[in-house]
């Protein structure tokens, strides 16, 4: 198919794998997952502090209709 342009693995480039979408391997979606954990990736705003966390998640026990 012309002008059809393939998805390439946001890690190295390469061609995307079927098995391993949106990534071409096994070692690129364990090198993105890694840069999440170890904090290589952030999402943009003010920082969080825990205590702010726990309050955050425990006003959610309400959620989807529980009380």
């Amino acid at each position: 198919m012309a002008g059809v342009k393939q998805s390439k693995c946001p890690v190295c480039r390469k061609p995307k794998s079927v098995d391993f979408a949106p990534f071409c391997s096994a070692g690129c979606k364990d090198r993105d997952l890694l840069q999440w954990l170890g904090e290589g990736y952030k999402v943009p705003g003010p920082p969080v502090s825990p205590d702010q966390l726990a309050d955050h998640f425990a006003g959610e026990s309400g959620r989807d209709g529980e009380s």
